[in-house]
């Protein structure tokens, strides 16, 4: 077993498990990535995006740049949610501008039959990274693990690459939900796998990305969507070496569903920036704790409106101290400039505080 030293800020864990907090904590989706001058140096070192995720002490270096250059309350290990499907043999590869694409998606009847879990030792890459990731950190902030959600991965899987409409795989969910289940029941077993092999190896926190769960009609999204993070979740270790480890979820266009989101037994869901955090917070009240929910656009205006449009968030949430991780609503821009960054950090820091003093 690894030994890790204590952690000096657990802030945002705490706030996850809705217990009170002198601040807002507060990270980014995306938060080791191209924004930074830092890690296009890294990156062009690796020659190549999978280079890059798959060399633990490169992936510990991207990781680290963010919490380096702000105080920053959480890290974020530096992998992909397609690492999952790449180890159960799809053959992941990506193209300079147009993102990843699968070598071998899953067209027929036979793919899908034949789909099997990652094999043993195939991601080990990960989880030796975030043990070097967590020991590097040295107890200075938590360190999350993650994955993409059963659906959101399938959608790759079956599309052989991103999508916007997503016809291949809604063909398959309404003409085969034999074969869409297939798929998701091993994915939810693969997820699950992945994510407590991460917390065993030093991940502090885990969280589940259902990227594409919005693209799904009412009805639809729990059947083939939420139902399966909740087999996820109900599989997860949700505690290790006697310390609780909270599991985030989600779903990107699913703050109508946050009721039903909050009922499968994670400790917090993440909104989107189209979300409303007052009306979500009422309906789902103290049942988990909420992530977000910043547009990520507002990072390209002036320090003052950035500012602003944090207090609104903050305020927005309500004078409490305790439940809410401050963060954007989707991944941050790569043309973000990283000075908007430190302004949003330091108004989220201030501003919460102050907020705990009035109330």
């Amino acid at each position: 077993m690894p030994q890790f030293a204590p952690l000096q800020n657990d802030t945002f864990l705490r706030a996850l498990l809705r217990q009170p907090t002198e601040y807002t904590p507060v990270w980014l989706m995306r938060q080791a990535g191209r924004y930074l001058p830092e890690y296009r140096a890294t990156r062009e070192k690796a020659g190549s995006f999978m280079g890059l995720a798959t060399n633990p002490d490169l992936a510990t270096e991207v990781t680290l740049q963010p919490i380096d250059r702000y105080p920053l309350d959480a890290a974020i290990l530096f992998s992909d949610i397609l690492t999952v499907p790449d180890a159960m043999g799809l053959g992941l590869h990506f193209v300079e501008g147009e993102g990843p694409k699968f070598e071998r998606p899953l067209k027929t009847e036979a793919d899908v039959q034949a789909l099997r879990l990652p094999e043993p030792g195939s991601l080990d890459y990960v989880f030796k990274a975030v043990t070097q990731i967590r020991t590097t950190l040295n107890g200075r902030v938590p360190l999350i693990g993650f994955s993409g959600s059963p659906w959101t991965l399938a959608c790759y899987m079956v599309e052989g690459q991103g999508s916007r409409e997503f016809h291949t795989i809604k063909k398959m969910l309404y003409s085969r939900p034999d074969l869409m289940h297939h798929i998701l029941d091993t994915n939810a077993r693969a997820v699950a796998e992945y994510l407590n092999a991460q917390i065993e190896a030093g991940a502090q926190a885990v969280m589940v990305f259902d990227s594409w769960g919005g693209a799904l009609a009412d009805g639809a999204y729990q059947q083939f969507s939420l139902q399966y993070m909740q087999k996820v979740v109900a599989q997860l270790k949700r505690e290790h070496d006697g310390v609780r480890i909270p599991a985030i979820v989600f779903t990107k266009g699913g703050a109508h569903w946050a009721e039903e989101i909050a009922a499968i037994g994670a400790d917090a869901i993440g909104l989107d920036w189209t979300a409303n955090l007052a009306k979500v917070r009422a309906a789902v009240g103290d049942k988990v704790a909420l992530q977000g929910n910043l547009d990520p656009a507002i990072l390209f205006a002036q320090p003052d409106q950035i500012r602003a449009e944090v207090h609104r968030v903050l305020d927005a949430y309500g004078p409490h101290d305790t439940g809410h991780v401050f963060n954007l609503g989707h991944g941050i821009s790569q043309f973000t400039p990283p000075e908007s960054v430190a302004v949003m950090v330091d108004a989220v820091h201030t501003h919460s505080r102050a907020l705990r003093q009035r109330s």
